[in-house]
């Protein structure tokens, strides 16, 4: 039921604007799903589902497929729409982006798995990442820009 219910959830996400636990709730009824905000939210951390800037509606659920290692056509989409810049200041490096998008940055960042990044902490319109010393930061900071393009 489980499994079904979450394919149902991807299928729901991929072809309408769901804002919120309450609408997806309602929509799986509406599918003959009879579930709770509890079941739906355990549902969108299973599924790591995000929030992303919506057209219809401020912001809406999204997936991205973490089966493979590779970062997809859709995340580096993402990333190149929310950055608004990089810039390093000694072994530190900040990532602003659009509102509500710092930890979908942070995601993809932690994706690429960069050597030369120690950690990072997200915020919501700010990436912090920590590189190991000031010259990694502007190696990280370079392939950060490429990524961008």
């Amino acid at each position: 039921m489980r499994s079904s219910r979450q394919a149902v959830i991807l299928e729901i996400i991929g072809n309408m604007e769901i804002e919120t636990q309450e609408e997806l709730c309602a929509e799986l009824n509406r599918r003959n799903y009879s579930v709770t905000q509890a079941t739906v939210s355990r549902d969108i951390k299973e599924l790591r589902l995000f929030k992303v800037a919506g057209t219809e509606k401020k912001y809406k659920y999204a997936f991205i497929d973490d089966a493979s290692n590779k970062i997809s056509p859709k995340m580096h989409n993402l990333f190149r729409e929310c950055v608004l810049s990089i810039r390093s200041a000694m072994n530190q490096i900040v990532i602003k982006t659009l509102r509500g998008n710092g930890s979908n940055a942070g995601m993809i960042v932690d994706k690429l798995n960069l050597p030369e990044v120690l950690g990072s902490i997200a915020g919501d319109d700010t990436l912090l990442i920590v590189a190991t010393d000031e010259e990694k930061a502007k190696i990280v900071v370079e392939k950060l820009n490429e990524f961008l393009k």
